[in-house]
């Protein structure tokens, strides 16, 4: 007997081939027939507390498995929760399916309770929007994930609506095959080797775009061999380990770790781009090499409409195969004679001390220093992030996240339990503000129905304390930064995890030794005094 397939099985089929195995969000009756057929296709469907928590969930999963993240949410205000998620997603180039129930096409027009244009809601924030046709299911749901996953990677929207999901469908086995990964060549790559083969002072400013490549391999190859020494965006950090010789660590938001890099990039005789993507970057990196006096190489898999910086060169070409036909026939030769680079490494190692005895960088610095090598680490909007992504070292890719294309507050702890949800066998460790743990607080239930037990960090100091910071640095008065003291460890422990509340190093020391042992979640709040990021970041 033949099956008979639903259009919202059809959709669920083509998602599990993409590799997904989770899903989250808060049902509706709009969205009844999807959570099913997810469910029947082998992708474990996840009540979290609010949409938004939801999605970063999916996007902590994606890190650990690569497949795209899949957001589920019911008509009107569940669409609507999810919108700064998906706005995320667009901005830190995540794939997503963000999959949102509604009312047939004809019941809308005389039905108007909870009913809203969804896809003009996602059109702006996504890189495609579809209503699901029973006809077309496989089509579209073959484009979706098609689009959310070629570069740049982001979220796509399907709109299902509830006859729709329960419709015959088939399933005509339409895939689009991948492109193939394509190399410079003719003038431009001769002009292109001639500038490497003559450069002494080369630097490499590695972005988002290699991560999503896989490109680490071929980085390591050809910056080994011609000895440039490189910089990442902070969602590059990793993809080659930050203790490598050439390494100046990340970069993109700390004023401190710019003023030594960027000089170092205005020294440079050639840039080399490579997969560089400057939404992570803070004004201080718009046009910060001048292609007038300096030999810039860009690659990329978009053309430059952004207009952060230019380049003499630009090849919209794959990042492995467009090195390996830079690096042919060029030999090694020694670099920056002057030593500048390892003046500037060390510089950095200064500015971003391991040995404070306490405040925001001895927190680090002690969850560095005891945490094993191998944690994985999300990271809160704020001033910690700062701190934590040039303080934080990361032995490979993806060993760091965060958001830091939109810089939303609230994703840390929800993706750090997507992660360890992923990957339960590696230690999972989530750095927030007091200001931010507590907009999504409430997904400490989450982790505990789920049996997920990261580490919770939250920086207790009562204050919006980045906000605050800039208040102070323009002279003006404070307002609205200021909150009252929580128990953040009380918290934890009534959302069925422990909670330790500690003041030093010696007492964060043992609280991170109970929780890597510990079969639950666990919330550090580690209390420091206002005013703790004065000249850190």
């Amino acid at each position: 007997m033949t099956e008979t397939l639903r259009a919202a099985d059809v959709l669920a089929r083509r998602l599990f081939e993409a590799g997904c195995r989770h899903a989250f969000g808060m049902p509706g009756g709009e969205v009844l027939t999807l959570v099913d057929a997810l469910t029947k296709a082998g992708i474990a469907f996840h009540l979290a507390k609010h949409e938004n928590c939801a999605g970063f969930m999916g996007e902590g999963v994606h890190h650990a498995d690569g497949a795209p993240g899949i957001l589920v949410a019911t008509l009107g205000p569940g669409a609507l929760n999810g919108v700064n998620v998906v706005a995320n997603a667009h901005q830190d180039r995540v794939p997503m399916l963000v999959l949102t129930g509604c009312v047939d096409a004809a019941e809308e027009q005389s039905y108007t309770h909870q009913v809203l244009d969804h896809r003009a809601v996602f059109a702006p924030i996504t890189k495609a929007t579809f209503r699901l046709d029973a006809e077309a299911a496989d089509l579209i749901a073959d484009k979706a994930v098609a689009i959310a996953t070629e570069p740049r990677n982001g979220p796509v929207h399907i709109d299902v609506p509830i006859s729709v999901a329960d419709a015959p469908a088939r399933d005509r086995n339409v895939r689009r095959a991948p492109a193939s990964a394509s190399a410079p060549s003719g003038e431009a790559l001769a002009q292109a080797r001639s500038w490497l083969a003559a450069a002494t002072r080369p630097v490499a400013v590695i972005g988002l775009d290699a991560l999503q490549e896989n490109a680490g391999a071929a980085l390591r190859a050809f910056l080994e061999k011609h000895q440039i020494p490189f910089i990442t965006s902070y969602k590059a950090k990793g993809i080659l380990p930050e203790n490598h010789p050439l390494c100046l660590g990340g970069a993109g938001l700390s004023p401190l770790a710019d003023k030594h890099l960027l000089p170092l990039v205005r020294e440079a005789d050639l840039v080399l781009s490579i997969g560089y993507d400057p939404i992570e970057m803070r004004p201080g990196w718009r046009n910060v090499w001048d292609v007038n006096t300096q030999n810039v190489i860009d690659i990329a898999p978009e053309a430059n409409t952004h207009y952060m910086h230019q380049a003499g060169l630009n090849f919209l070409t794959a990042i492995a195969p467009t090195l390996a036909a830079l690096s042919e026939g060029t030999e090694p030769r020694g670099t920056w004679p002057t030593g500048r680079p390892a003046a500037v490494k060390s510089a950095l190692a200064d500015a971003f001390p391991q040995d404070e005895d306490w405040g925001p960088a001895g927190v680090i610095a002690e969850c560095r220093a005891t945490l094993p090598a191998d944690t994985l680490a999300t990271a809160d909007s704020g001033a910690h992030r700062i701190l934590l992504s040039q303080m934080w070292e990361c032995s490979g890719p993806r060993g760091l996240i965060q958001s830091s294309g939109l810089c939303t507050m609230g994703c840390a702890v929800p993706m750090a339990i997507g992660r360890k949800l992923a990957q339960p066998e590696r230690p999972v460790v989530s750095f927030s503000g007091d200001a931010g743990f507590l907009m999504v607080a409430g997904e400490l239930a989450t982790a505990s129905e789920l049996g997920a037990a990261p580490i919770f960090v939250v920086f207790a100091d009562a204050s919006l304390a980045l906000i605050e910071l800039k208040q102070r640095q323009r002279q003006l008065a404070s307002g609205g930064v200021d909150f009252a003291a929580h128990d953040f460890a009380a918290m934890g422990r009534a959302f069925g995890g422990n909670g330790v509340t500690v003041t030093n190093r010696t007492e964060l020391r043992a609280a991170l030794q109970d929780a890597l042992k510990a079969e639950k979640f666990t919330v550090i709040s580690a209390v420091i005094d206002r005013g703790g990021y004065d000249g850190r970041i």
